[in-house]
């Protein structure tokens, strides 16, 4: 089953404070040793990533952005991950999706991330927020602990 990945997700299984860390990483290796299907990444999900990890207010011990891009970078060409990326039927669905929602400024990545794996397939997500893409309809939360 493909899975995509979220911020969230990515974050809790690469920052050991982050509560449900050894869960996540136990539950992602037991995924990928039973299944060979990848999991799914966009690339705004790196940058958020970076973003995220490296904010000293948000963590006791943050990662350095060199430390930081070399995670994401090795997520990007793991041989588990299927890269995607937004097209132009994701970004007509994102947009569709932001009036039909009347969804907010806070809400454009989660939007364009949600259309971008959606136009690629995508209907299970890794997130620890599925309350940011359940509004959708569209996506199952895979659990992962």
């Amino acid at each position: 089953m493909i899975h995509g990945i979220d911020t969230t997700f990515l974050v809790q299984v690469e920052v050991r404070e982050v509560p449900g860390h050894a869960e996540a990483r136990g539950w992602l290796n037991e995924a990928l040793a039973k299944h060979p299907q990848p999991l799914v990444l966009a690339p705004q999900v790196l940058t958020e990533f970076v973003h995220v990890v490296t904010d000293p207010r948000r963590f006791a011990f943050p990662l350095s952005l060199e430390e930081a891009l070399e995670k994401a970078q090795g997520w990007w060409e793991a041989s588990e991950v299927k890269p995607v990326y937004p097209s132009l039927d994701s970004t007509r669905l994102g947009l569709l999706w932001l009036r039909e929602h009347r969804l907010g400024r806070k809400r454009l990545l989660d939007t364009q991330l949600a259309a971008t794996y959606y136009a690629a397939g995508v209907t299970r997500l890794l997130t620890l927020n599925m309350s940011d893409f359940e509004i959708f309809g569209v996506f199952r939360s895979a659990r992962f602990f």
